[in-house]
């Protein structure tokens, strides 16, 4: 076959004037074969609008349909410096200053006049549920006042400096939110214990720094974390919700040295002690204050 022969074929594929082809097929043909995927594609959208439709007719707006169910929570400090170190030198406000005023800033929505605005005064001592009505749903969910004066002397309203000037300083400890838990049972509620950590110097040698940490003040005095601010129920359904704190207060530290320092929830269902996840049910951070006297 000559080689204009095959040229010419090549231009009746694309083209043939005699038939009116193009690519071997006439327009109609194109058009039944465009309108057949226009069919199929549209179907296949409706098909992904449709079941996307019903999996979001099963969810719920203020509640998760599925969570994983966290045995423990975890915990948090305020303020928490950097890498859980808070170090500083006693004599010297700007070491200090940033702390100050990370607490202004964490505990101003505590203020007792803003709680007393958006929350409500709850009975202690016993969970606060709102459980919905059949399909009714009982939301937006009723918050418990945690008022700012209740962590007293780390409350900073009598000490504006948390006691950082005198080398006493106050650390807040927060529960992290999960949504239905209900920490404690048969009325006994979670508690924040704080200790020296443990930490390893040789082989098989561990030590702690017991006689260097000194006596600890907890605020609210029992430290614990009363069951009227559980259980929580989300985000979208409690706006006003106003997490519980526990501030801890460093009496008399031994100055110019690390001391490492863990603080651990104490409740009846609630384990703390799982080697697998280190940040489950404590928290650990180090404190030092440096001083020239």
């Amino acid at each position: 076959m000559a080689k204009g022969d095959k040229k010419n074929e090549w231009k009746e594929f694309f083209w043939n004037p005699r038939t009116r082809e193009f690519c071997g097929r006439t327009a109609s043909s194109w058009g039944l074969i465009f309108l057949f995927y226009l069919a199929f594609y549209i179907f296949l959208a409706g098909m992904f609008i449709l079941t996307m439709y019903v999996m979001l007719l099963t969810l719920d707006d203020n509640k998760p349909t599925y969570q994983d169910r966290l045995a423990t929570p975890g915990l948090m400090i305020r303020p928490k410096g950097e890498e859980m170190e808070i170090i500083y030198a006693k004599e010297n406000t700007e070491s200090w200053d940033t702390h100050v005023q990370a607490l202004n800033s964490f505990l101003s929505p505590y203020n007792d006049s803003v709680q007393e605005q958006k929350n409500y005064a709850c009975k202690p001592d016993q969970y606060f549920k709102q459980e919905d009505s059949d399909s009714v749903k009982n939301n937006p969910k009723r918050s418990c006042q945690f008022r700012r004066s209740i962590l007293e002397d780390c409350s900073g309203l009598t000490d504006r400096y948390y006691g950082y000037d005198e080398g006493k300083p106050c650390i807040i400890i927060k529960l992290n939110r999960v949504i239905g838990m209900l920490p404690g049972k048969d009325g006994q509620a979670p508690s924040i214990s704080c200790a020296p950590k443990k930490y390893k110097i040789g082989k098989d040698e561990w030590i702690d720094d017991t006689d260097k940490m000194g006596e600890v003040a907890y605020f609210p005095r029992n430290g614990t974390f009363n069951l009227m601010y559980f259980p929580y129920y989300g985000k979208k359904a409690q706006v006003n919700y106003s997490q519980p704190l526990v501030a801890i207060k460093f009496l008399n530290i031994t100055l110019n040295t690390e001391i490492n320092v863990e603080c651990k929830i104490i409740a009846n269902n609630i384990p703390n002690l799982n080697e697998r996840d280190k940040f489950a049910g404590r928290v650990s951070f180090k404190l030092r204050i440096n001083s020239r006297n």
